[in-house]
């Protein structure tokens, strides 16, 4: 499925914590030391009037009201909305989080860059495929076919060392919500080499998922592709293989959350 079919409503945390107008900065204060979050949307009863971010709160006394600190500049996101769009929305406007919000203003969730970038490092597009495909011309001379079909997890041999437990995560939400992008393969005689979608892969395997869709990229010539040579130097044999990192974050993640407190 494409990004422009991936939705908000299919990205964004459900649970969210609010901070009520009638409060005080206090409680602000407290929320945030609580849960760890850097701003809450506000709001009057179960509608969004406001938005108040933690820099919001430098040299505030903790009795003033939040409706007096908070923003009601609010920029919001619609459930339907594609992902792409809440992305451009996202960076464009340097906020890190949009409330999802009904036609009445009325809460539903929260999208943040975060969630954005985790439905999109692993995104499969045409182009990719055809990249790859052109690449392989180049370099062996070489006429491979392309195949859309479902290939047996178990028969993939990987050509990447290291995954990550929160990136995995949201590939296997993906996979229960039916929005997983098809994985990209080479078969040549007796192997299926992956090239992208270790994430997936692994995914599925824990939801025990035998076969997923994959673009096929078809070689009859008996050559050692190069991505081969590297997978047999770093002893990857099987999907066992793949270390899962979970004390690291995705490093596209990381870098983002870097930039944003930086700004």
């Amino acid at each position: 499925m494409g990004m422009d079919k991936k939705k908000v409503r299919d990205y964004m945390t459900y649970d969210v914590v609010t901070v009520d107008v009638h409060g005080s900065i206090r409680e602000v204060i407290e929320k945030i030391q609580k849960t760890g979050h850097d701003g809450f949307p506000v709001v009057n009863g179960n509608e969004v009037v406001g938005y108040i971010a933690a820099r919001d709160l430098l040299f505030v006394p903790p009795s003033t009201p939040v409706e007096k600190i908070m923003s009601d500049h609010l920029i919001v996101a619609d459930p339907d909305m594609s992902v792409n769009d809440a992305a451009r929305v996202i960076f464009r406007s340097g906020i890190q989080k949009l409330p999802v919000v009904d036609e009445k203003n009325c809460l539903l969730g929260i999208i943040s860059n975060t969630d954005v970038i985790r439905s999109q490092i692993e995104h499969v597009s045409p182009e990719k495929v055809f990249n790859f495909i052109t690449t392989l011309q180049k370099l062996h001379g070489i006429s491979p076919e392309l195949k859309r079909e479902s290939v047996p997890i178990e028969m993939l041999l990987p050509t990447q060392s290291r995954i990550y437990e929160d990136e995995l995560e949201g590939r296997m939400y993906e996979i229960r919500k039916g929005l997983a992008e098809p994985l990209i393969v080479v078969r040549r005689p007796g192997k299926l080499i992956l090239i992208d979608g270790h994430h997936r892969a692994i995914a599925a395997r824990k939801l025990g998922i035998r076969a997923l869709d994959a673009y096929v990229i078809e070689i009859n010539e008996n050559i050692e592709l190069g991505i081969e040579r590297t997978a047999k130097a770093m002893n990857l044999q099987t999907l066992d293989d793949i270390e899962v990192l979970d004390y690291a974050r995705h490093p596209l993640v990381a870098i983002t959350h870097r930039l944003v407190k930086r700004n």
